[in-house]
């Protein structure tokens, strides 16, 4: 659920089975159903090349917000696609500038924010408009969405169309007692699922939004594998990193 690239090998005792050998990052929606744009409609395609990668949010008409995982290469490499249920039908945004928040770290996941600057401006219309950002994060319980073009079963290949899933917050003491053997949950992440599993985000949902009420309160981080028992999809703490977007975009 790294939603995207890498693997990790942990080898610690009897748990290294259970983990099996890969520790995916890659977003999806696992568990959910197909949803039009226009209810969501912050909601974009990252594009690396003629493939979907990941997915981000609009936040003003100069500005997107995605995960740091997904944008390792330089802005030339990317392009957004906006305003439509198809990630291949809408329209596209080329990206000017992308700046990863500078304590991202690839083997912790912690800071997993990035901001893109699109080239030109986006026209907002009932298809294409500006998510809220959260102040501060939601209660244990509360539930939120989470959109994207993801796989729909872990390893499985991407949605054709956007799909929606709804989860709830999990509290971040339980998120660190089920990956205390894999990794930290530390401030910057939260978590969000079904401890019995069956929803998630997966593959190719990475940098996706969390939403409740029309607000952005996660970006899809990573997780291991989708949908999985015991173990909520981590999410980057929008409310956490506020100060920072204001920082960089003004918004």
């Amino acid at each position: 659920m790294f939603r995207s690239f890498a693997s990790y090998l942990f080898l610690i005792g009897g748990f290294a089975s259970f983990l099996r050998p890969a520790f995916s990052l890659d977003p999806r929606i696992v568990g959910g159903t197909i949803v039009d744009i226009s209810q969501h409609p912050y909601q974009l395609s990252l594009q690396r090349g003629l493939q979907h990668t990941c997915g981000a949010a609009i936040i003003s008409n100069k500005w997107v917000v995605s995960a740091a995982h997904c944008v390792s290469l330089s802005a030339s490499a990317y392009r957004l696609n906006a305003g439509s249920n198809d990630k291949y039908k809408g329209v596209y945004y080329q990206v000017k500038r992308i700046i990863r928040h500078p304590a991202y770290d690839d083997l912790t996941i912690d800071y997993d924010i990035a901001l893109l600057e699109v080239d030109g401006e986006i026209r907002f219309n009932d298809r294409l408009q500006p998510v809220k950002l959260a102040e501060k994060e939601l209660a244990n319980g509360v539930m939120v969405n989470v959109t994207g073009w993801g796989a729909v079963k872990s390893g499985g290949k991407a949605s054709p169309v956007l799909r929606k899933v709804s989860l709830p917050i999990v509290d971040r003491e339980t998120c660190r007692n089920r990956y205390k053997y894999v990794r930290s949950i530390t401030d910057r992440m939260i978590c969000a699922g079904y401890m019995q599993g069956g929803k998630d985000s997966c593959q190719g949902d990475s940098g996706g939004p969390l939403t409740a009420n029309g607000t952005l309160y996660g970006i899809v981080s990573w997780g291991y594998k989708c949908a999985q028992p015991l173990y909520p999809g981590v999410y980057t703490n929008v409310a956490d990193l506020r100060w920072w977007i204001k920082w960089i975009s003004g918004v």
